[in-house]
């Protein structure tokens, strides 16, 4: 090769010559092994320059492979629509909805790796991120004995979860939801009533037997009361200083930052159905809302609370 036989020439040069006599100790397995490490190194170099050309084919018979899937995926969607459209709708339902689930699960590390790195807890994340994890969380309760037995034929039960839900099916839900909590008012303002009876002044008995009197009936907090009165309560609390977090947060980033999805979904999570209300009315109620709830303590969580069931009953009621 000619790079060796360079490198020969120059050791020559440098050793003058000490090279072109008789062997002398040292030098010429010096010289030696420098020729050696030039014979070693250029198959490498080879093999270096090989590799880019390998790659890029490799990538483009990926590529081509992933097209081909890509394809025979469209074409056996087609086939499913046009022969077996009610069945295309549970696959297209179920598809949609593990990506969606995928990509919340990217954003979920993604928060979780900067809480690890910034040493945050949950309530000093911005409102997007902490509303996020909390509705991430819920999901999870819901998703794991679920996901055990999804397999077929009980993949249907996977439409419970809201990743997998139809828009059809996101306003039928919502609208149970809500019916659920309006069922549960009588309850909480029998409560509130017997609170007030207990009461010694009688001017502010008064006027509280009156505010429970104008109200109408609904349940706030998306709870299961089948539990045992202390793990209730924890529960309780637990989820009301939750939003207590969330108002800050919110407070910091503004309303007017907020769409008018993110809008109806903070009303909707403080108790408020904003179905039957414009945006400007849903936006007024919910700077009433954060005006109280950045005013109470923490130790005042059974006050706010309460005070979702009336300030909810004070915008009125979706028609049925």
């Amino acid at each position: 090769m000619a790079l060796p036989g360079a490198a020969a020439r120059g050791g020559l040069w440098r050793l003058g010559a000490a090279a072109l006599g008789p062997p002398r100790g040292h030098v010429q397995p010096q010289l030696a092994l420098a020729l050696s490490s030039f014979q070693v190194r250029s198959p490498v170099r080879s093999q270096l320059c090989r590799s880019p050309v390998r790659s890029v084919s490799s990538r483009a018979l990926v590529a081509a492979v992933a097209a081909a899937a890509r394809r025979a995926n469209a074409r056996y969607e087609r086939y499913l629509e046009k022969s077996f459209p009610r069945f295309y709708l549970l696959y297209s339902t179920f598809k949609t909805g593990l990506q969606a689930l995928f990509l919340e699960l990217q954003e979920i590390r993604r928060i979780r790796a900067r809480m690890s790195q910034l040493q945050l807890s949950p309530q000093q994340l911005p409102y997007r991120d902490m509303e996020r994890l909390r509705q991430f969380r819920r999901d999870l309760l819901k998703i794991i004995p679920i996901g055990i037995i999804a397999i077929p034929p009980f993949a249907n039960f996977l439409l419970l979860i809201r990743h997998f839900w139809t828009p059809r099916q996101q306003v039928e839900f919502l609208a149970a939801y809500e019916r659920g909590r309006r069922a549960a008012y009588p309850a909480v303002l029998r409560a509130l009533a017997r609170a007030a009876r207990a009461l010694p002044e009688p001017r502010p008995r008064q006027l509280l037997l009156q505010l429970c009197a104008q109200r109408a009936l609904s349940q706030v907090l998306f709870l299961t009361p089948h539990l045992p009165a202390f793990l209730l309560r924890r529960r309780l609390r637990s989820h009301v200083l939750e939003i207590r977090h969330l108002d800050r947060a919110l407070l910091l980033l503004g309303l007017g930052q907020l769409s008018e999805e993110e809008l109806r979904a903070a009303c909707y999570l403080r108790g408020l159905s904003s179905t039957h209300l414009g945006q400007a009315e849903c936006r007024a109620w919910l700077e009433q809302w954060l005006r109280l709830s950045c005013e109470l303590q923490a130790s005042e969580a059974s006050l706010l609370a309460h005070s979702m069931v009336l300030l909810a009953l004070n915008a009125g009621q979706p028609p049925e």
